[in-house]
């Protein structure tokens, strides 16, 4: 390397050596000057994104199990699909915005669409493939941006915040810390039991690691639990590293005539709702944390990201594995200093190299994901935070949706009585004006699915 080819990074009080000048293949590719960064930088941001968002390799594989899927199978589903998406936002979008399977819809798909509906998993893979089509249709006639704006704010603010009390509920139930009870539908389970114990033991690390900006902090909470288990013979040591197990029992195993069914019309619409509006704000609010953002607030170039999330899904589903989405935790490697697409190649090669640690990935058991999922969906619930309480026609709404989704354990039904409630409480409070004409098709539509189908 010649000493023309290290510049000074330009961002003010930093000392580490722009790595690459104009010439360089990597500046050509991502841009490193223009956006103020380096490669060593680059790299580091990529490490700690991974870092943080590493648990999906242990929790998905736990979660689609639970449809019948071979866990083997979708471990590698999951590492590959969550690296072709951080490689297409990174050599496409060039952003530092790492994707894998999204926490909320993976247990939607494997406790709702294929355990309580009775669909297969196949059924449900096929279903994956077609909204994640939808959303790739959308972003490229660029008709995103009126579904959006046409949703109300308050309903999109509460998605999360009820994704977050369905994957508590999901949590508590497996570790056995909420049970069935046939006089009050749920009731306090068996907390003396080893499995409630080392969930919560799980969820308290996670949560204090956190507080203290541990970084991995659930992965550690997630291999603190195994270890444990381990030790007390609840668990039998399997090994650590082998070479990656068969992709063979999901792969190109989606049944997309079948996701064709009336029935699966919600089911649809549920998983492209969620990660459509997911990713925008994740998009966005990212983003405004790397300074990416214009001057009118926009991600210049957000179409290609969405893009790259929609694509990702479709492969995730011919892989699979559920729908693929952009990770909020993205952020960490923004604050250590990412701020080009290299930052997501970076945690790409990071999740194909650990397709090689499969034998870890089959000791974790359910009970030591269960701690992540409750802190996952403690995270998520922030989002009632910045719903408008004054309005009690724009607050009554949110919460049905929120608080719908864990009792009726599905997502889809949430955001359904989320629409009708909203388009019935406006129009009967007179504020008709408030609601788009998409909104009240939609509630329409809600209403004929749960009369006649």
């Amino acid at each position: 390397m010649k000493p023309t080819d290290i510049q000074t990074s330009a961002t003010p009080g930093s000392d580490i050596p722009q790595v690459g000048g104009n010439g360089s293949f990597l500046e050509k590719l991502f841009k490193l000057s223009e956006r103020q960064t380096n490669v060593r930088r680059e790299v580091i941001a990529g490490v700690t994104t991974f870092l943080t968002m590493a648990y999906i390799i242990f929790v998905n594989p736990n979660i689609l199990a639970a449809a019948g899927m071979d866990k083997g199978a979708v471990f590698m589903a999951t590492c590959l699909a969550a690296a072709i998406g951080c490689l297409i936002m990174g050599l496409y979008a060039n952003y530092p915005i790492a994707l894998a399977p999204g926490m909320g819809l993976n247990a939607f798909f494997a406790y709702v669409v294929v355990g309580e509906m009775g669909y297969s998993w196949q059924v449900a893979l096929g279903a994956v493939f077609i909204s994640g089509v939808i959303f790739l249709l959308l972003s490229i006639f660029k008709l995103r941006e009126w579904i959006i704006d046409s949703i109300p704010l308050s309903l999109r603010q509460s998605l999360a915040a009820g994704i977050g009390l369905f994957l508590a509920i999901i949590a508590l139930k497996s570790a056995g810390i909420v049970v069935a009870s046939p006089a009050t539908l749920v009731t306090l389970g068996d907390l003396k039991s080893i499995e409630a114990i080392l969930a919560a033991l799980g969820f308290f690390i996670i949560v204090a690691l956190s507080y203290r900006r541990m970084l991995g902090s659930v992965m550690i909470g997630i291999l603190a639990v195994t270890v444990i288990a381990l030790a007390i013979g609840k668990v039998e040591f399997t090994g650590l590293v082998s070479a990656p197990p068969s992709l063979a029992p999901t792969y190109l195993e989606l049944d997309i005539a079948g996701a064709f069914e009336v029935g699966m019309i919600s089911v649809i619409f549920a998983f492209l709702f969620v990660d459509l509006f997911d990713t925008a704000g994740t998009l966005l609010s990212v983003s405004d944390r790397a300074k990416l953002l214009d001057k009118d607030g926009k991600l210049p170039g957000m179409g290609k990201a969405l893009m790259a999330d929609s694509s990702a899904s479709v492969v995730g589903s011919v892989l699979g594995s559920s729908t693929t989405t952009c990770y909020v935790e993205s952020t960490a490697g923004i604050t250590a200093g990412g701020r080009t697409g290299l930052t997501a190649v970076v945690c790409a090669g990071l999740f194909l190299l650990a397709t090689f640690f499969s034998p870890l990935i089959g000791m974790i058991p359910a009970y030591a994901t269960a701690g992540a999922l409750l802190y996952v969906g403690v995270l998520m619930t922030s989002g009632m935070s910045s719903i408008d309480w004054d309005d009690i026609t724009e607050a009554a709404p949110a919460v049905i949706a929120a608080v719908m989704m864990p009792l009726s354990f599905s997502i889809a039904h949430g955001i359904a009585l989320g629409f009708i409630s909203y388009a019935v409480i406006k129009t009967l409070s007179g504020r008709s004006k408030d609601v788009s004409i998409s909104v009240y098709v939609l509630a329409a539509l809600f209403v004929a699915k749960f009369a006649f189908f």
